[in-house]
């Protein structure tokens, strides 16, 4: 991309920011949290020719999967007025500084344009999103004028994701493509904002085109008047991250989503991997002959070529101060520094970004129990920032698009090589170089044989001194007590969710408490009878019982170990 580009590309970026702020209403925090899955936790050449497949059946699916033979470039030669996109659709792709497509984009829009169903695989950073907006625009551009008398106007286009963050994004690039298209709207509808803020809105502002994550789409359709109607309108389904919308656990909700829609419409399911269950969804969602593009070439695995990958493994006794020190080498080799720390859970993801806030590092913090405004104000911060660090959870792990992420560090075990792979790409985008480190403790080390595929090497241990001990050790003592207790009790029970790790609960205990010191306690938090009972804990030695109220035998419980 030429100069002016990379310009046009950073005020694209900055307009994104602004409108996914707008759209995110800036609203308090409340319900419609994501549904878990029944009995199980919640936790560069370019190519002329790209690869497609047809589809008719998951066994040519996992055919065209064996066989990529697309080019890993993320750029093509391919221009976009090349194809029949109407006249403002084309200046507004010039204006918001896009010269060619990526080869995602040339491999599905010519299909889409027959008015073919895609099932299409490519990494994250690819510019997939704009791959089924352009098209989808111009469903709505094709589609008869409705009537101003009409209560319920259809919506023409829905496109689900499975986070509000990839929700907002989505909408904001949406809007920057309609730049020129004054008589086509875009509406959000996210969990962490009010319904009834929603429904006025979308009645005050009727939309052709809707982006929405999967719980609140039900409450509309649930509770929101005459919006079922509007959803008989729709021609077009986009399943964003399809992915991650079924490991999330929303299968029985895109179930009736696909329910609530018209059998005849295009859908398109985008994703960076194709697991069973993203086949079996095909089934269900897609026509049959539908067509399969693997973008994803043969001996390039799942991640970006750029990105260096690394591993490390320590006891837990050294994970804060191994993190301080390999920030502090990485700040002071890289001008305008750029990095995410992704933790296991929520109250860890806190617990490290107060540590790392008490070090005077230049840190924010994003994860769920964050309200929606919070986190989208932080969002688009961090993403128009230089020298800053980022910890979150796993809300941030696919599709956000934050540009220049210098490093990404995984501390701790990942929920399984999916997720991996998915942090890993928040940096390496649109071509550029990254570097990945994962901090595993030695019993964690068995994480390793699901990524010996991957470009993983073993990194030796950054050098630390006593000094640095020190200092992490007293920025611990300074980290709120509640914020510790909070943070032990998440993390056991992530790793109890861990089989390999779960099956002896004494040691996972120990290995707790083990973790408990590593926060500078001396003795392990309690933790309420009741959450023990919950955990399938009860009994194990190690554990100390905190006060409170055991439901099954009606009475309160001040037992101690």
């Amino acid at each position: 991309m030429t100069s002016d580009g990379l310009k046009s590309g950073k005020k694209r970026r900055e307009i994104r920011a602004k409108l996914a702020k707008e759209l995110a209403g800036g609203e308090d925090e409340s319900g419609n949290k994501r549904r878990p899955k029944r009995g199980r936790e919640d936790k560069s050449a370019d190519v002329d020719e790209p690869l497609i497949k047809k589809a008719a059946s998951t066994a040519s699916v996992e055919a065209a999967d064996n066989k990529p033979k697309t080019s890993d470039s993320y750029l093509s030669k391919t221009r976009f007025d090349q194809f029949p996109l109407s006249p403002l659709s084309l200046k507004g792709i010039q204006d918001a500084g896009f010269k060619t497509m990526t080869v995602v984009q040339e491999a599905t829009l010519p299909i889409i344009l027959k008015g073919k169903d895609v099932l299409a695989k490519a990494k994250t950073g690819t510019g997939k999103t704009v791959a089924f907006l352009l098209p989808s625009i111009e469903a709505v551009i094709k589609s008869p004028p409705v009537s101003r008398d009409n209560r319920h106007p259809p919506i023409i286009v829905l496109v689900v994701c499975p986070t509000r963050e990839l929700a907002c994004q989505a909408a904001a690039e949406a809007n920057i493509l309609l730049k020129y298209h004054s008589s086509i709207g875009v509406e959000v509808v996210i969990g962490g904002t009010k319904l009834p803020a929603e429904q006025r809105r979308m009645q005050k502002h009727p939309c052709q085109i809707l982006v929405a994550t999967p719980g609140r789409l039900i409450d509309h359709i649930d509770n929101t008047s005459g919006f079922a109607t509007r959803l008989k309108g729709v021609k077009v389904l986009v399943l964003d991250e399809a992915d991650h919308l079924l490991d999330m656990g929303f299968r029985r909700d895109i179930e009736r989503i696909i329910a609530a829609v018209p059998k005849q419409r295009q859908t398109f399911l985008f994703s960076a991997t194709v697991p069973e269950e993203v086949r079996q969804i095909c089934h269900i969602a897609l026509k049959q002959d539908h067509e399969f593009v693997n973008c994803v070439q043969e001996g390039s695995g799942e991640t970006h070529q750029k990105v260096s990958q690394m591993y490390m493994i320590a006891t837990l006794d050294r994970h804060f101060s191994l993190i301080y020190a390999l920030l502090k080498k990485h700040i002071a080799d890289n001008v305008g520094y750029k990095v995410i720390i992704f933790c296991t859970t929520a109250m860890v993801t806190r617990l490290v970004a107060d540590l790392l806030g008490q070090l005077s590092l230049n840190v924010r913090e994003i994860h769920s129990r964050k309200p929606q405004s919070y986190r989208t104000r932080v969002s688009d911060e961090f993403r128009k920032s230089k020298s800053i660090i980022l910890v979150t959870s796993d809300v941030s792990a696919r599709g956000v698009d934050y540009p220049d992420v210098s490093l990404v560090v995984q501390m701790g075990l990942p929920s399984d090589r999916e997720q991996y792979i998915h942090r890993l790409g928040r940096t390496g985008r649109k071509g550029k170089e990254g570097e990945g480190v994962l901090l595993l403790a030695p019993w964690e080390e068995y994480f390793l044989s699901s990524v010996k595929d991957l470009p993983i090497a073993k990194a030796p241990l950054p050098p630390i001194d006593h000094e640095a001990v020190k200092k992490v050790q007293k920025a611990l003592s300074q980290v709120e007590m509640t914020h510790k207790e909070a943070a032990y009790q998440a993390w056991l029970g992530y790793y109890k969710s861990q089989k390999k790790i779960a099956r002896d609960t004494t040691r996972l205990v120990e290995l707790a408490n083990e973790f408990s010191r590593s926060m500078g306690l001396d003795t392990p938090p309690a933790i309420p009878i009741n959450v023990i009972g919950k955990m399938g804990l009860k009994n194990v030695p190690g554990l100390r019982v905190a006060p409170g109220f055991d439901k099954r035998k009606g009475k309160k419980n001040y037992r101690s170990r």
